[in-house]
């Protein structure tokens, strides 16, 4: 089936480290008289976002003047690269210039809470009644509701169909049958597997789900459960099922090699639909990642942007604002966000209207239940611990340390 859509922006996108928290006063996000501020009818509103490639870049300006229309105001939007939203909005939060409305990348909601540059949502009214605990996790700070995300991405196990079927072999569901799949299918200049294990934070996103279905923790890494699951990675590409240059590939490079016939498997995202789509002669199927032991539960972190609204001090700005935001992840929107962008609604409820268009959205339907926020339990101390990760996986998949040596020496470094 021809995919829709294509990714928006880079699953677990860097979060750039707050050096100090700003104290806040009341935030202009417009004028107040021609825009409609707190002395007047609010009869536009400022949304700043990241969807600067298409299908993103159209289908949210289309999707917020309809939601603007349904709520008696126009939209005025800012769409800036990824890599510079928080610096962009740290800076717009101390000018005091800040947007009505903003989308970010949900690690970055804990960031720019503890900046106090977001409004509670629970104050304006909004509920995130429906949506799948992991993601109401990743979109609160300190007890409260920052971010209503309509649609998430995770990972799963992509298989070549044809590779697998001349070989006899089913796709694993275990770790033992990953290493053993992927040991058979390894051929010439054909590697079982593929993932993605540079040292960036794209690195530790890959990690996690190993990570945590085997029991591990990112308050506590140097644990036996996490070097089990840092061991399976040692052990394929020790093995030669995985190639070594996995410590510099991304995913898109994984899902090149995937497509150039250099790997029957490969550990990736929905938002590769779209490019496997130009390439009909890849007959492909995804399957849930293989958990450490038969009928275990799969925990895999969650990506997606979430909306957001700041702090302006404009009571009357904020309650539209709101309003707004709930249009945006209104059901309906979120199906036909899922089937434009690729990605699956974050109520549950909603997963099977997507996988009856794409059946091969089944995986990721799958693990919404128990999808894991990566700054839920650290906040915005995440992205210390994600950078031990990903330093520790490359330790150990170079050989300088063995998987309990190099978690240890990434925790305390």
């Amino acid at each position: 089936m021809a995919q829709r859509g294509a990714k928006n922006r880079t699953v677990g996108a860097a979060v750039l480290a707050l050096t100090a928290p700003l104290a806040l006063a009341a935030c202009g996000g417009g004028d107040s008289d021609g825009a409609g501020g707190s002395d007047g009818e609010v009869t536009s509103l400022t949304v700043q976002d990241t969807f600067v490639t298409e299908p993103g870049a159209s289908y949210y300006g289309e999707l917020l003047d309809a939601c603007g229309q349904e709520n008696g105001v126009t939209i005025e939007r800012n769409s800036v690269p990824g890599g510079d939203i928080i610096a962009r909005t740290l800076q717009q939060a101390s000018s005091q210039t800040l947007p009505d409305i903003l989308s970010i990348d949900n690690p970055d909601v804990g960031q720019l809470a503890a900046a106090g540059a977001l409004a509670p949502l629970g104050e304006l009214g909004v509920s995130a009644e429906g949506i799948s605990q992991g993601v109401v996790d990743a979109n609160t700070f300190e007890d409260e509701l920052y971010g209503l995300q309509p649609t998430t991405q995770s990972l799963a196990l992509f298989y070549n169909e044809d590779l697998l079927a001349e070989a006899g072999i089913q796709p694993p569901t275990t770790w033992e049958e990953l290493e053993t799949a992927a040991a058979a299918l390894t051929q010439g200049d054909r590697y079982g597997i593929a993932f993605s294990a540079p040292p960036t934070y794209e690195g530790t996103w890959q990690f996690l789900p190993f990570m945590w279905s085997n029991g591990g923790d990112e308050t506590d890494i140097a644990t036996p459960e996490t070097a089990e699951a840092l061991q399976l990675w040692v052990d394929l590409v020790s093995s030669g099922s995985a190639s070594e240059s996995v410590l510099n590939w991304g995913q898109e490079d994984v899902n090149d090699q995937f497509i150039a016939g250099n790997a029957a498997m490969m550990i990736n995202g929905p938002w590769q639909f779209p490019v496997l789509a130009e390439n009909p002669d890849v007959t492909y199927q995804v399957a849930p990642l293989p958990a450490p032991e038969a009928g275990g539960t799969v925990v895999a972190p969650l990506g997606g942007a979430t909306w957001t609204v700041p702090e302006t001090g404009d009571d009357a700005r904020k309650a539209k604002a709101a309003a707004v935001v709930e249009c945006v992840n209104s059901d309906e929107n979120m199906v036909d966000n899922a089937l434009t962008n690729s990605s699956v609604p974050t109520k549950a409820e909603l997963g099977e209207q997507v996988v009856a268009e794409d059946p091969r959205m089944q995986a990721f339907v799958d693990v919404v239940p128990d999808l894991r926020s990566r700054t839920a339990k650290l906040q915005d101390e995440w992205p210390t611990a994600a950078t031990a990760i990903y330093t520790a996986v490359q330790t150990a998949l170079t050989g300088g340390a063995s998987p309990e040596e190099a978690l240890e020496q990434a925790q305390n470094g």
